[in-house]
């Protein structure tokens, strides 16, 4: 009896499977199928080709791999290669390709190649059409843009609040643009804050960063800043909520993501002559390399080099105003006296030449002749909106305004969390 138990549950277990399987499929077991993953397919369209019938291979460019290397696996002619090597040149010259950068070789059912395409960055690509006689031409792949908004809090500077805030960095280089001329970005405060709304680049899903701001409030020494775009004579522009531009005659500094080391002063000691002396400019150091920038359009009159001055650059920007630059490592290209540069324009790099223990840009501004303190000069304003625009940059202005005031104010939403953990606890 106990050898012919498990016989008699196993016959049990297999005729309930079997009636089971009788109720929904009379000669077989039911069973749930496990769906196979969705196959990744290539678009009948790409690089605006039709690829119904061909196939697609897609690669990257390898470190020192060239055309003649990439096609040369595809079995294309050498006379072909050169044909394409040649051609080109009044398109895009080949020996510019790039290693990391995708391409794509289309093939016929036989094997040959039919296109071969080089993308030149994430937007724009060359293709190369083999199929008669070698032509080639310049495409660029469709871009999408969407709207999107962003707040920060100043903690010790703008580029950590962006990163802090798991935003893209270039909006921390955008939002600094725009607001050279009106906002000290070496002077920031902890509390200060930002709210922006922007437009957000793709190109096949994936970000390129952001391509646009629309709009921008930055609070800073308890003073709002707005920032509101504006095309005004097909040119577009960034306007504060009366009208006027954002634009300066000058830039507030002459450096990016550096720090005042010193100031000015007419009576500081000297760290290399052990002694107190006048220090009529201000100090921003900087690793060595950092492009410095010309604050204000104007005419070149020194690129040379002095025993305390070290390498330095001096701008005449009109009758009234004049910059210098000092300690540089190296002049940018072409720096020479009677060179006209524009504001914004790197006129040279940070250094420690001359007399100075690391590297800085000592950064000296001269009014009717006389050396003054940076910080005190008043610029006045580009071209404000003109009458014939008032009404229409209004209703834009008003729009962009509500737009801002919409976006949650990032210290108010701070302290309320603050709020919510202490009542919490």
């Amino acid at each position: 009896m106990n050898q012919l138990l498990p016989i008699l549950v196993f016959s049990v277990i297999v005729a309930v499977l079997l009636a089971c399987g009788s109720h929904n499929q009379p000669n077989s077991l039911s069973t749930t199928p496990i769906p196979a993953p969705p196959l990744k397919r290539i678009s009948q369209e790409l690089y605006g080709l039709d690829l119904q019938n061909l196939k697609v291979e897609q690669a990257s460019l390898r470190p020192n791999q060239f055309l003649s290397d990439v096609l040369g696996e595809y079995e294309v002619s050498p006379g072909t290669i050169h044909q394409m090597a040649v051609k080109s040149r009044e398109v895009f010259d080949v020996r510019k390709m790039r290693a990391g950068n995708p391409f794509t070789v289309v093939k016929d059912q036989s094997e040959a190649v039919k296109y071969f395409v080089y993308e030149k960055n994430p937007t724009d690509y060359v293709v190369f059409d083999l199929r008669d006689s070698v032509r080639i031409y310049e495409g660029q792949k469709p871009v999408l843009t969407r709207e999107a908004t962003a707040t920060g809090i100043i903690e010790t500077s703008l580029y950590e609040a962006i990163v802090d805030a798991g935003l893209d960095v270039s909006l921390a280089a955008k939002l600094e643009d725009i607001y050279a001329w009106s906002v000290d970005f070496f002077r920031l405060q902890k509390g200060d804050f930002f709210k922006v709304l922007y437009e957000e680049a793709f190109v096949d899903g994936e970000s390129l960063g952001v391509s646009r701001i629309l709009g921008a409030q930055f609070h800073h020494a308890e003073k709002d800043f707005f920032a509101v775009e504006f095309v005004q004579d097909s040119v577009p522009d960034y306007f504060d909520e009366a009208g006027n531009s954002l634009r300066k005659a000058f830039l507030k500094a002459p450096l990016r993501y550096s720090r005042i080391s010193s100031r000015f002063s007419y009576r500081r000691f000297h760290p290399v002559l052990k002694r107190y002396r006048a220090h009529l400019g201000v100090d921003y150091a900087a690793p060595r390399g950092t492009p410095i920038y010309a604050v204000g359009d104007g005419v070149v009159t020194h690129a040379t080099y002095k025993k305390n001055n070290g390498r330095y650059v001096k701008i005449q920007h009109n009758t009234m105003y004049a910059t210098q630059y000092l300690h540089m490592s190296r002049f940018a290209k072409g720096m020479r006296p009677g060179k006209f540069v524009k504001q914004g324009e790197v006129i040279g790099y940070v250094g420690s030449t001359g007399l100075a223990t690391g590297p800085h840009v000592c950064f000296r501004f001269w009014k009717n002749g006389k050396q003054i303190n940076p910080f005190t000069v008043e610029a006045p304003p580009s071209e404000p909106i003109r009458p014939e625009n008032t009404s229409r940059y209004e209703s834009a202005r008003d729009l962009m305004l509500d737009r801002l005031q919409q976006i949650p104010d990032p210290v108010m939403a701070k302290e309320k969390i603050i709020a919510m953990d202490v009542t919490q606890n």
